[in-house]
């Protein structure tokens, strides 16, 4: 049986373990650091808080697959749908492989995700992400599973945010584009 270590969401935040499971793999949850990745077969991380670093990855039997709600090479790191709107970049979701880089890895799947500015909150934009990533993995598990995909490089420089670059003043459930032109001041 094939082994898989999912970093991460867990069980009750997402289906795609149970998904997995459910397609002969033998899988493994975990939220905390990891330093070993020598005896999976694959490693998917969605929503891990932690940074797998190159002496990590280089234990990895194939390359690790993140699953990033921003559409990279846009909006790599913390928060990327309040990114695409502040900077008016697209909006979408990324199957990655992991590299050395933050969000830097060749893409394997993405697709742009339409998010109302008018509309959406910046909690129901994230809805719209994040079950548009897991019917993205959903739609090339197969592939994503067997490696059998062609993962090509980002394509220019793109953009990055960390956690504390975030303003200040504002709250998930605020309508998303009246929020962002009060806090650019426009």
């Amino acid at each position: 049986m094939k082994k898989l270590l999912f970093l991460g969401y867990g069980p009750d935040q997402t289906s795609l373990l149970s998904v997995i499971s459910d397609k002969g793999w033998q899988v493994r949850h975990e939220e905390d650091p990891v330093s070993d990745l020598g005896e999976f077969n694959l490693v998917v991380s969605y929503g891990y808080r932690h940074i797998l670093k190159a002496g990590t990855l280089a234990t990895a039997q194939r390359p690790p697959l993140n699953l990033h709600i921003a559409y990279l090479p846009y909006n790599r790191g913390a928060h990327p749908l309040f990114w695409a709107a502040y900077d008016g970049t697209p909006a979408g979701v990324t199957i990655h492989e992991i590299d050395a880089g933050v969000d830097t890895g060749p893409i394997c799947f993405q697709e742009q995700v339409p998010i109302d500015l008018g509309a959406d909150t910046f909690s129901s934009g994230y809805g719209k992400l994040i079950n548009a990533m897991e019917g993205l993995f959903l739609a090339h598990i197969d592939e994503l599973l067997a490696g059998n995909y062609v993962a090509r490089p980002q394509v220019g420089q793109g953009t990055t945010h960390k956690v504390r670059d975030l303003p200040k003043g504002f709250t998930w459930s605020e309508t998303i584009g009246p929020t962002i032109r009060r806090l650019k001041n426009v």
